[in-house]
């Protein structure tokens, strides 16, 4: 279990530490636009703590290049290869920021990302938000797709459907503390985002302009609509520890939302 301890914001700190978390396996093709965003943003005071799950293409190679012009880049290296769910939590292990923000190694942030995000949770004395972004291709081409962040995020919404883009979202470590990943194959931002919620005590809040590009890549496992199915049974029954009938029912009411209610923040451009 991570520590919750870490530096809390006070009144007077403008310009709290953003760490940002990003774990990398294999995104030789990605990585240095993806750096290139974070090294982009107007708001300044972060760090990005990549944690290299033991690539064996170029990846780290080019992540240290960075790195080597760039000391708020931190970069740990893993001997074997342990999965996504242990690399976030080793980064966020080694955070030392105030918030904590997720960025995948083939994912981009809008310049101004940072900058708005803070200044959005500040006026509105929110503990955690997230954003709208956008759909691209492998090759960084629009996919004339925009997920719509909804305005106000319970706990009880997003039990029944994951509505952060893991990619946008950001939290208040310094209020809420920091929260493992959960050692699941698949959903583990669903997990993190829904305790946030939970700890916070309050709704999430969305920010409705796109301030960041989720990239579809062609074999990756969320592209398995049907292997979905199983990985989110296994949320409710083995994270949450629902029995076999609460789970099932708590699948039904996920579909119920995908299909009826989630379409309302899914966009064709």
């Amino acid at each position: 279990m991570l520590s919750k301890e870490t530096k809390e914001p006070t009144s007077g700190e403008t310009t709290p530490l953003v760490s940002i978390i990003t774990p990398l396996y294999n995104a030789e093709a990605f990585i240095a636009e993806t750096i290139g965003s974070v090294m982009k943003q107007t708001y300044t005071n972060w760090e990005q703590l990549i944690v290299d799950d033991a690539s064996s293409d170029n990846s780290l190679a080019i992540a240290l290049e960075l790195a080597a012009k760039e000391p708020r880049i931190r970069i740990e290296s893993l001997s074997e290869n342990k999965g996504a769910a242990y690399c976030r939590n080793r980064a966020a292990e080694m955070a030392q920021g105030s918030f904590i923000a997720f960025l995948d190694s083939d994912d981009l942030w809008h310049p101004e990302k940072l900058e708005r995000q803070l200044a959005f949770m500040k006026k509105n004395q929110c503990d955690v938000s997230f954003t709208s972004y956008l759909h691209i291709d492998e090759q960084g081409k629009p996919l004339k797709k925009r997920i719509v962040a909804m305005p106000v995020l319970s706990y009880g919404k997003q039990h029944k459907n994951n509505y952060i883009g893991n990619l946008t979202g950001m939290y208040c470590a310094g209020l809420i503390g920091k929260i493992p990943s959960p050692a699941i194959r698949k959903r583990q931002d669903w997990a993190v985002w829904l305790e946030a919620i939970k700890r916070s005590g309050k709704p999430a809040m969305g920010i409705q302009e796109d301030l960041a590009f989720y990239r579809v890549r062609k074999h990756s496992i969320s592209s398995d609509k049907m292997k979905l199915v199983k990985y989110n049974y296994r949320f409710y029954r083995q994270h949450l520890g629902y029995s076999s009938l609460r789970s099932a029912w708590s699948l039904l009411t996920f579909f119920a939302e995908y299909f009826f209610v989630r379409p309302k923040y899914i966009q064709k451009l």
